[in-house]
């Protein structure tokens, strides 16, 4: 009798199927935790070996916040190195600024302006012939050169700027000046045109954002001088500049001019004459006995101040037509 050919048992071919799948999880842990430890190198040629990855973009991709945008962050950290050292750079030319202004203005040959260097500001004083005429708000042809020539010297410094006050003194010629109607009119407006020149043309030049220019008009009540004598009348009319460091705080002029009348900057304190010097020690150091740092006053305008200061000696109450009118003119 011939024998039955039995089937056979198929049922261990799932071993098969269960080895192939054991492979490929281990396989897949294994991916798993060469990922964990992965580097930066690393991670972008595996993400360029799969095009699926590609073609999403510029998608980010972080594993345990060790992945980001490489390339980014690189940028910001340059631009943040450039920004640091912009401001490093800035601060040393507000530091030396005073220098950088007294050497222009030495080599534009404008004398007896002083430029004093304090902790947090840089202060310029200018006689006010230097750009006016005698009881006049028009910029000179020579105070426009003198202008340019500061601007260009202050301009790389510009960022570490915060603020520039322009300020515009007159002064006093007569007892009755703060009472008289029309000798207080031609003084404010005369002082505020002046500043507002000034002020305006300075912005023309485009070395410094307008929003950071000030103009300001204190007429004949920020005396510097006893303007009883004609010396003391000649240093009270000027132009002032107050360049306020990044960051400071501003104060009442009149607290400057202490820390000018003691001393404390003389080191720092500079008197052009009007000549290129060979070093910054070329310039007169304001003495620490000085009554406030001056400007050297416009003669002709001293000229006129004489004349009137003469006739109201003469006759206070003098209703002399001629003479009413060399008073006001003196208001400058």
């Amino acid at each position: 009798m011939s024998k039955k050919n039995r089937p056979t048992d198929s049922g261990g071919n799932w071993m098969d199927t269960y080895g192939d799948m054991v492979t490929l999880l281990l396989t897949f842990f294994i991916m798993l935790y060469s990922m964990s430890n992965l580097d930066a190198q690393k991670w972008t040629i595996f993400v360029k070996s799969i095009p699926s990855i590609q073609n999403q973009g510029s998608e980010n991709i972080t594993i345990n916040s060790q992945m980001s945008d490489t390339p980014e962050v690189d940028s910001k950290g340059q631009e943040i190195g450039q920004e640091i050292a912009q401001e490093a750079l800035q601060a040393e030319d507000v530091n030396e600024l005073y220098l950088t202004i007294a050497e222009s203005l030495n080599q534009a040959g404008v004398k007896e302006a002083t430029v004093i260097r304090g902790d947090d500001y840089t202060y310029v004083s200018f006689a006010n012939n230097v750009f006016f005429g005698a009881d006049s708000s028009v910029l000179t042809r020579e105070g426009q050169a003198v202008l340019n020539t500061f601007a260009k010297a202050i301009a790389p410094a510009a960022g570490g700027i915060e603020q520039v006050n322009i300020m515009s003194h007159t002064a006093k010629v007569t007892d009755n000046s703060q009472i008289n109607p029309q000798i207080i009119r031609k003084d404010r407006i005369l002082s505020a045109m002046r500043s507002a020149e000034v002020c305006i043309y300075l912005q023309q030049q485009n070395v410094i954002k307008p929003e950071k220019l000030v103009d300001i008009s204190y007429g004949e009540y920020r005396p510097i001088a006893d303007n009883s004598t004609e010396e003391g009348r000649i240093k009270n009319r000027r132009i002032e500049f107050l360049l306020l460091d990044n960051g400071a705080k501003e104060r009442d002029l009149n607290e400057y001019y202490k820390e000018f009348k003691s001393g404390e900057y003389a080191n720092t304190t500079v008197v052009t004459v009007g000549e290129s010097q060979s070093s910054s020690q070329g310039g007169e150091t304001v003495p620490a006995d000085t009554e406030a740092p001056v400007d050297t006053g416009a003669a002709d305008a001293g000229a006129e101040d004489a004349g009137a200061e003469d006739a109201g000696a003469e006759d206070a109450g003098a209703e002399d037509a001629g003479s009413v009118e060399k008073m006001q003119n003196t208001s400058e």
